[in-house]
């Protein structure tokens, strides 16, 4: 057909070699018309190998044409692309939006540099501060619609809700979704951010809540829990936000669990240790070397002169007299807080994984509260065991010989008071310990102890060696994931409860805290505090 007509088949297109014109429909008789009234005349000469060579040099121009515009649209489709991408970053960031034409600045410099032949490609890419807010606008109407896509998939999904206020004194509300689909594939995305004028109290909290719900067409008898903060208009018993939203899940036939954030539990738990009389001296000298640059640069050379553990502190140094240096009894008190602050920094730390299953952290609540008892034993032994303080090991030598039972008793009474606090702000994970049980150890619980609706398919599940072993090689999502449908519905259905469930707002404050503050109240203050503590023992140990 092409040597007869001049016409080829071009990216499922009938195009014709001289013209370029495209036939409609792909017919022999379209084609002949065509060429016969516009091109004969011209072409009909043109015979044997002069006519081949004629139709390879109309292809050639045909293609170069082509390829020249899939080349400018393909210019244009990478610039819009690095445009959306260079706006996530800069909102992501929490960076002011005009940042968009300093970034573009830089590169230009760095292209004109290194090269220079692609800076035209680079001086097309458009980044003013009102492109960079359309593109951080269609950004997030799109993620919004891929959660409405995905909400309507989703079998279970729980909230967690943090208020806080920003720059300009307004009240936030960021509402986070963590929500499971039949595959078990785990969704956890910013609801909404909703601005609260006037009153921030339970209802209109409550409020703002529900209008997020409800304009993503999220159904309420799905929601299987909801976490926030201790705030009282968060957690009241009648009127806080956490029991609102659990009798409006309850009104449309769903069953929702309210918790407290095992992070700022586990902070509030770490407050409870009261040493101010080691803490304000601390704190004093803190403040007093980083008030003087001099003081600071002489303490970060000390510092390294001793060769300490810290090369520098956030906020103190030894630059006054302080008459606790020769308090025996302070020094170990100084220990004993920079020991067992430590051990509750390396909580925290173990808390704040990504993707954490809520099983995953509360094992790390309970293994720390059995680390407590531990402690709370070496210390009350007839010799002392110091193995696991190591800070007060070093200078418990310098304490005289009839005080030492004296200190280790107080030091139990303290590990005593942590424990009973753990123990009562985690009472609310203590009433669903027994379903977290079950999700990370379904082959180590007795079927009596479990729901009558579970107890057939566990039975069947701790009887299957192959399940067993997948169990051990498996993560607690790709285990449950890969249970057969119709042999285990019932336990798939409570893993997709349980694996909806947050476990803490850490996500909200570290996600937003550029633009609302709202982490403030989630950072553990207990990590400044253990970085003076040590710091300051490594000084006095020098002393």
């Amino acid at each position: 057909m092409e040597i007869a007509v001049f016409f080829t088949d071009f990216n499922n297109n009938c195009i014709c070699l001289i013209c370029q014109e495209t036939v409609g429909v792909y017919k022999e008789f379209n084609v002949k018309r065509h060429y016969q009234t516009k091109h004969a005349q011209a072409h009909d000469k043109l015979t044997g190998a002069e006519r081949a060579d004629k139709i390879k040099q109309l292809e050639t121009i045909l293609s170069s044409q082509q390829q020249f515009f899939v080349r400018v649209r393909q210019g244009n489709e990478n610039a819009t692309k690095a445009n959306y991408e260079v706006a996530e970053l800069i909102a992501k960031h929490g960076k002011p939006l005009a940042e968009g034409e300093f970034i573009k600045d830089c590169v230009m410099k760095i292209v004109e540099n290194i090269c220079p032949e692609k800076r035209q490609d680079f001086a097309n890419m458009c980044l003013a501060r009102n492109t960079v807010a359309r593109r951080v606008e269609d950004i997030s109407s799109d993620i919004k619609r891929q959660l409405g896509d995905k909400g309507d998939r989703f079998e279970y999904f729980s909230l967690a809700c943090d208020e806080s206020t920003d720059v300009s004194d307004t009240a936030q509300l960021l509402i986070f979704l963590r929500g499971v689909d039949t595959d078990m594939n785990i969704t956890e995305e910013l609801l909404d951010l909703q601005s609260i004028k006037g009153q921030t109290r339970g209802a209109d909290l409550f409020e703002s809540v529900c209008s997020a719900v409800d304009n993503m067409k999220l159904p309420w008898n799905k929601v299987s829990g909801i976490i926030t903060d201790g705030a009282p208009a968060m957690v009241g018993e009648r009127s806080g936000l956490a029991t609102l939203i659990c009798n409006k899940v309850n009104e449309n036939g769903g069953d929702a669990i309210k918790l407290h954030c095992i992070i700022h539990q586990q902070v509030l738990c770490a407050k409870h240790l009261k040493f101010d009389h080691v803490m304000k001296p601390v704190i004093k000298t803190i403040n007093t070397i980083r008030s003087k640059a001099l003081y600071h640069r002489q303490f970060q050379q000390f510092l390294h002169d001793i060769q300490a553990e810290y090369g520098d502190v956030l906020y103190h140094t030894d630059g006054q007299p302080m008459d606790e240096l020769t308090d025996s009894t302070w020094l170990t008190d100084l220990a004993f807080l920079v020991d067992i602050t430590k051990q509750l920094n390396a909580l925290n730390v173990s808390l704040q994984g990504k993707d954490a299953v809520i099983s995953q952290l509360y094992a790390h609540i309970r293994a720390f509260k059995t680390k407590l008892h531990l402690f709370h034993r070496h210390l009350l032994q007839a010799e002392p065991n110091t193995t696991h303080f190591p800070a007060l090991h070093g200078v418990l030598e310098s304490l005289p010989p009839d005080n030492v039972h004296a200190q280790m008793e107080k030091y139990a009474d303290a590990i005593s008071a942590l424990m009973e606090e753990f123990n009562v702000r985690f009472r609310d994970f203590v009433t669903i310990e027994q379903d977290l049980a079950l999700f990370s150890s379904p082959f180590s619980v007795n079927p009596d102890d479990v729901p009558p609706h579970l107890q057939l398919e566990l039975i069947e599940l701790q009887c299957d060696n192959a399940e067993r072993n997948k169990h051990q090689q498996l993560s607690p999502v790709d285990f449950y994931r890969q249970l057969d449908k119709g042999r285990y519905t019932q336990m798939r259905t409570f893993a997709k409860r349980m694996l909806s469930l947050f476990g803490s707002t850490r996500l909200l404050g570290s996600r937003f805290i550029q633009t609302t503050g709202a982490a403030e109240n989630m950072i553990p203050v207990q990590r400044e505090e253990s970085t003076a503590s040590a710091d300051m023992c490594k000084l006095f140990s020098q002393h």
